[in-house]
């Protein structure tokens, strides 16, 4: 189970991150018995008990893996570390539910030297995502990074302030925040959609803190005024509230005009967004502030900052996926130290639909950037 760390954002947000390290084993040493007879032993004074939380340029990786699905071409101030589901609550506290997925590998623990922190890796979910998106792939992948997943705010169990702000400035001012607060620095940052973008503007304006970046099918062109038109109108057709979460799983994956062809990971992935309230199923977060964030973004390109980015990056596409091949091969042609990988019958949800896909795709990168 991931560990929750509740981190001050910019402009005092409260966001919620979750620890997906698992604390490296240690083998007992061996002792000779003692066999003088003990003295009794009081308990010590100086051991707390259980408190309650405050509220208050790189070397260019290898690019010699070549496959369709791979590449190619402590806590600081504010931070409140405690016990947390992978899932956000419901109101009153009782978890939502998820759906049901087959045994999972354990997160492999942390393989560093004695005294010498883990890799950090920073993962940024996509627009209307939370942290627990990231789950079924980041516990496919190996030891060796300190792997926290972000709930970015308006989004998962993080803040959502009524006046905002939600601009790419807050965004991005967040991540670097939590890099800082959770001492993750130099840090590989790992995006999707709408996360991706915050990881490569984060990347271009602050590569102190940056080691690596894995873009997930993000586009870097503009989008336009009637893409946005066109999420407006679709918010407005959702048949809000939703009966039970199975409504929500068959809307998104197969009555939501949207969608071609029946997607079942795709209803699942909104159902994990979803809470109950007295009348039925809504989402976690303001479809108005999901628009607004959208707003600030669709109508520019994101070349330019793209281009500022000194570290190397992977980018990854799903082969029926928002990011078009010839654009992500121009964005690794822009990039100075860009790679590129595939995951065949993915779409735009790839390390939701195919983790064990995206793992193989990002995890050679990880390692090749993470090696010492």
């Amino acid at each position: 189970m991931a560990r929750r760390l509740d981190v001050t954002g910019a402009d005092g947000v409260r966001l919620t991150a979750w620890d997906h390290t698992a604390p490296a084993r240690t083998t007992p040493a061996r002792t000779v018995p003692d066999r003088t007879v003990p003295a009794r032993m009081a308990p010590d004074p100086t051991v707390p008990a259980h408190r309650s939380p405050d509220r208050t340029d790189p070397a260019h990786p290898a690019q010699a893996h070549m496959s369709p699905a791979r590449a190619a071409g402590p806590g600081g101030h504010g931070i409140v570390p405690q016990p947390g589901p992978d899932a956000p609550a419901r109101p009153g506290g009782r978890p939502v539910p998820r759906p049901a997925r087959g045994p999972q590998a354990p997160v492999a623990p942390a393989r560093q030297a004695p005294g010498v922190p883990a890799p950090g890796v920073l993962l940024l979910h996509g627009l209307m995502g939370h942290a627990g998106h990231w789950t079924p792939a980041v516990r496919r992948l190996t030891g060796g990074h300190r792997v926290v997943a972000l709930d970015q705010r308006g989004h998962g169990a993080s803040e959502k302030p009524a006046g905002g702000p939600f601009t790419r400035e807050a965004y991005v001012a967040d991540a670097a925040v939590v890099v800082e607060q959770l001492g993750l620095g130099p840090v590989t940052l790992v995006g999707h959609s709408m996360g991706a973008l915050t990881a490569w503007q984060l990347a271009a304006e602050r590569p102190d803190l940056v080691r690596a970046l894995v873009i997930c099918d993000m586009r870097a062109s503009a989008l336009g005024a009637a893409s946005q038109r066109a999420w407006q109108d679709w918010f407005r057709g959702w048949p809000v509230p939703f009966p039970s979460l199975e409504a929500v799983h068959r809307w998104f994956g197969d009555e939501d005009p949207w969608v071609e062809t029946p997607n079942p990971a795709r209803g699942a992935f909104f159902a994990e967004v979803m809470a109950e309230h007295p009348d039925g199923w809504r989402p976690v977060f303001d479809p108005e502030q999901m628009l607004t964030s959208r707003e600030t973004w669709v109508h520019d390109a994101h070349w330019d900052s793209l281009a500022q980015v000194r570290c190397p990056t992977l980018v990854v596409r799903g082969l029926d996926g928002e990011l078009g091949r010839a654009e992500a091969q121009e964005m690794v042609r822009v990039l100075p130290h860009g790679a590129y990988a595939e995951i065949p019958d993915a779409g735009h949800l790839l390390h939701y639909s195919h983790p064990e896909a995206w793992s193989e795709a990002v995890e050679p990168f990880l390692n090749g950037v993470l090696t010492p």
